[in-house]
């Protein structure tokens, strides 16, 4: 159940809350009680022991909570236009973005584009990276330098979950990983 209970309610606070009739503030936010109602209204059976146990199991830590329990949010990969309200923070030397190779020839030809979601995702280490371009197919891992966008003027976020976001990252910042030991098999 949690895992199509976590399905259903990324889709429903990140991209369509209108599709159970929820409201959304322009900080991402829903009330857990009307959630609740509009979820079991729409015929998802959820209830607050459920919801909570989904948010506390989650091992990317989609959603936040407010800190009194009455509304929820998703941490970051909207496609609905909200702020998150995180202030800009000045990011690592690098962060790394994974994607599959099949996607590479545009990467590296207009850099990285946050498609249908509002910023770019990237990752704080090479291994996240890796499993996020897994789920897409064969693994590539881009290394961003940040510090240097950073200093050029862009501007990163961290979301609640630790996932840095951009609105872009031009090819010029990119650097495609290497992986020595791919080839040595070691």
């Amino acid at each position: 159940m949690s895992t199509a209970t976590s399905k259903f309610l990324s889709y429903v606070l990140r991209h369509a809350p209108e599709s159970i009739g929820l409201t959304l503030d322009a900080q991402g936010w829903a009330d857990v009680a009307d959630l609740l109602a509009k979820a079991n209204a729409s015929g998802t059976s959820l209830d607050e022991a459920g919801l909570f146990a989904v948010v506390a199991e989650s091992d990317k830590k989609r959603f936040t909570l407010s800190d009194d329990g009455r509304r929820i949010r998703a941490a970051q990969g909207h496609s609905v236009k909200v702020d998150l309200g995180q202030p800009p923070v000045e990011p690592p030397l690098q962060l790394f973005h994974g994607t599959a190779t099949r996607f590479l020839e545009p990467i590296l030809r207009e850099g990285l584009r946050p498609g249908e979601r509002q910023q770019v995702h990237l990752s704080a280490d090479r291994a996240t990276a890796t499993a996020v371009g897994q789920r897409h197919g064969k693994p590539v891992v881009l290394i961003v330098d940040a510090r240097l966008m950073f200093t050029d003027g862009y501007s990163f976020y961290r979301a609640d979950n630790g996932v840095w976001l951009t609105d872009a990252v031009p090819f010029s910042y990119l650097t495609l990983f290497e992986d020595p030991s791919a080839e040595s098999g070691g």
